[in-house]
């Protein structure tokens, strides 16, 4: 924790007074959650998209939609944890409206549709290789005891590794609900961020080139029902992320 504490320091520090250091992070995080999801668009193409509407050649449109729906839902929770929007359904399935606005369908399931581009909870069941995921009854109870918890952690939260280990925990419980017909994963992951940024800490994402190893943490904690390794992993994302960011401003101010 020492050393992610001095990174923090060190990451605000670089970015003071650069206005940009928090839209490339943004970008950057908007580049490995959609492509953890599928999205073909590389980092400079997603940047372009953003940055300039500029779209890719050969690139799917899905895959563009992906890209611009994710920075909106990051605008939103920002917007949100400056206002410190207590977490419910409701708020959560805004953000999984906004993130799955132009990708999502209607679904149509033996006990009625729902709207996936709409954030409406699933209808039917999930699963996910060997995974099962709870019954699409339990779906909102679970995540109205999820928000209750959170909010009532975010009142005695006191160092950055209990702050870091509530966005972590929610990310990892609300995944596995797996709430929506589609967009569990970067809801969550966005879910995380937002708690990370209620907390004024800077945000995070996963690596795409470490999505395996994610995938087996969240399998691992969810077998034996101990998060340690879980936790353990996603600082060390914290970290490389951090590193990363800072190196990147570092980079771009030599350019000027």
């Amino acid at each position: 924790m020492d050393t992610i504490e001095k990174l923090i320091d060190l990451y605000r520090e670089t970015s003071k007074g650069w206005l940009n250091a928090g839209r490339f992070a943004e970008y950057a995080i908007t580049y490995h959650s959609t492509a953890i999801e599928g999205s073909t668009l590389t980092s400079l193409q997603v940047t372009k998209l953003i940055e300039n509407g500029i779209t890719a050649a050969n690139k799917s449109y899905t895959d563009h939609l992906m890209v611009t729906d994710h920075y909106q839902a990051i605008k939103f929770i920002e917007k949100h944890a400056t206002k410190k929007t207590i977490l419910t359904p409701t708020f959560i399935s805004e953000i999984a409206a906004i993130l799955m606005k132009n990708t999502g369908s209607i679904v149509f399931a033996a006990v009625g549709s729902f709207d996936i581009s709409k954030g409406e909870y699933r209808k039917c069941g999930v699963s996910a290789g060997n995974r099962v995921f709870p019954s699409y009854q339990k779906v909102l109870p679970m995540v109205k005891v999820l928000c209750d918890k959170l909010n009532e952690d975010f009142q005695t939260a006191q160092t950055i590794e209990e702050k870091l280990k509530i966005s972590f925990r929610a990310q990892f419980e609300l995944v596995s609900i797996h709430p929506y017909g589609d967009g569990n994963g970067r809801v969550s992951r966005l879910l995380m961020n937002y708690i990370q940024l209620y907390f004024d800490l800077p945000m995070n994402a996963i690596f795409k080139q470490d999505k395996l190893r994610y995938i087996e943490t969240m399998e691992t904690a969810r077998r034996t029902d101990n998060l340690d390794s879980y936790y353990k992993f996603m600082m060390a994302q914290y970290q490389k992320f951090l590193k990363s960011e800072i190196k990147h401003i570092d980079n771009l101010k030599k350019l000027q």
